[in-house]
């Protein structure tokens, strides 16, 4: 399967107040990322539900990118263990489903990271231009239904 027509589509958890203004810099300064890049503002990365990921994957996102804000966070001082807990939680979610966890990442993301998310986006693209859609993903036989076969 060629993928040369395959435009993934990232949904980016973002925080108001520290990642937001970089991703707005991005935009402003005009440096290209993926117009397939969607982008839902949160007040704090470690408020994400699992299931808000997981319901992503269902709605046809081919990633989930978290925009998180580590140590900079105003409303918690473990912010980035929490959301490191919402990864991992996630991931366990994911494979149950047949998901990848390549499809998910997470980087801290400061109000002046116009670059560095640029970069990010594009890196996360590859990677899941590489593993295709996630449709095709979650209708591959799982290995048990390989072995039965």
């Amino acid at each position: 399967m060629e993928n040369t027509a395959f435009r993934p589509k990232i949904l980016v958890f973002s925080t108001d107040k520290i990642s937001d203004p970089g991703i707005d810099q991005a935009g402003l300064r005009k440096i290209h990322y993926s117009p397939s890049v969607y982008v839902i503002s949160l007040p704090c990365s470690s408020g994400i539900k699992p299931r808000w990921i997981m319901h992503a994957y269902e709605q046809g996102f081919d990633g989930v990118f978290i925009a998180a804000d580590g140590h900079e966070c105003s409303y918690s001082p473990q912010c980035a263990e929490h959301t490191n807990t919402i990864i991992t939680e996630t991931q366990t979610m994911m494979k149950a489903k047949n998901i990848s966890p390549k499809r998910i990442r997470m980087a801290a993301i400061c109000s002046v990271c116009a670059e560095p998310f640029a970069a990010h986006m594009e890196n996360f693209s590859k990677i899941l231009s590489d593993l295709g859609s996630i449709e095709d993903e979650k209708n591959k036989p799982t290995d048990n239904e390989n072995i039965a076969s």
